[in-house]
């Protein structure tokens, strides 16, 4: 080859690579999106999170999407899924969905979001340092639900037993209904824990709360929403959950402040694209709580709800 011909074709490589380096940074980072049941509104404040980051769908992140519709046996294989697409980070929303994206992969870096209890678990080895490849957010509703009860007492004073309708495939709610439980032997209010693996168990659930004679139910977060509040208001239970429960026609609402924790959600992912190991990013606790309260619900039970408490409340639905 002549010496010309030679260095114009190495030159021609010099100037090629940086090109095909910018193509590659310009390629849309992919996320898989792992949830147990309801999307909403998880998916819409994640993805409001990350347009804050700077990331827009279609250009610089894309998202592979996957929801087990409330039927947990699903959640393992959508997780081996995700992982055979070789998505960049995989956002897991409720333990359930966590766990399935840990036994699917140890490499690819999972985002809580959030997660209960991830040490008590198993899933993070502590909150300062979690190794491995999950970081992210952990709940406290268990706390929260220790909590429901005394305001179905202040609304309900001679409340003597309370269900919880418990998700068996969620290792969370075994530390949830302690809680509850140890709360109901303070004030004296008996505790039936029912715990169900889908909404098609939820009839006989509630057929049981009925027989059983409970004042209120509690439903814990990673449980399909609009069949169990429709279930609460045919049996006329006065049902309390994790927001949006009461949004969405549940009674009341005690939790965590849902938006923060998707959009806290958003900044781990951030951090991780940006060149951060899972296993140095230290898992938040979120402290603030917010308490929603459904009139239109209240009024459907023939309930009343106090002044005192509805001037505490974040927000009252008419």
């Amino acid at each position: 080859m002549k010496r010309r011909a030679f260095i114009t074709l190495l030159g021609g490589a010099v100037v090629a690579w940086p090109l095909a380096a910018r193509a590659q940074q310009q390629k849309p980072a992919r996320i898989g999106v792992l949830v147990p049941a309801d999307p909403e509104p998880f998916w819409s404040e994640f993805r409001a999170g990350l347009r804050e980051h700077g990331y827009i769908e279609g250009q610089n992140i894309a998202f592979e999407f996957r929801s087990a519709e409330g039927k947990p046996e699903r959640l393992r294989g959508l997780a081996d899924e995700l992982v055979r697409l070789k998505v960049d980070i995989i956002a897991a929303h409720q333990t359930p969905s966590v766990i399935a994206a840990r036994h699917a992969t140890t490499e690819i870096p999972i985002v809580m979001a959030p997660a209960g209890d991830p040490v008590g678990t198993g899933l993070i080895s502590s909150l300062v340092r979690p190794g491995g490849n999950i970081t992210g957010l952990s709940a406290t509703s268990a706390e929260a639900g220790a909590k429901t009860l005394e305001l179905i007492r202040e609304v309900l004073p001679s409340t003597r037993r309370v269900a919880v309708l418990a998700n068996a495939t969620d290792p969370f709610s075994r530390v949830l209904v302690e809680l509850i439980e140890n709360g109901g032997r303070t004030l004296g209010i008996a505790i039936q824990a029912i715990r169900v693996r889908g909404a098609d168990e939820f009839d006989a659930a509630f057929a049981t709360m009925v027989n059983e004679r409970a004042d209120a139910v509690i439903v814990q977060g990673s449980m399909p929403r609009k069949p169990a509040i429709d279930l609460a208001l045919k049996h006329r239970l006065p049902l309390i959950g994790q927001n949006p429960f009461a949004r969405e026609g549940g009674w009341m609402s005690y939790s965590l402040r849902q938006s923060d924790l998707f959009h806290r959600a958003a900044y781990y992912v951030d951090r991780i694209l940006k060149g951060a190991r899972p296993a140095d990013l230290p898992v938040e606790q979120p402290t603030k709580y917010e308490l929603v309260i459904n009139l239109k619900t209240t009024k459907a039970l023939g309930l009343t709800v106090p002044d005192k408490l509805l001037s505490l409340a974040d927000e009252v639905i008419e």
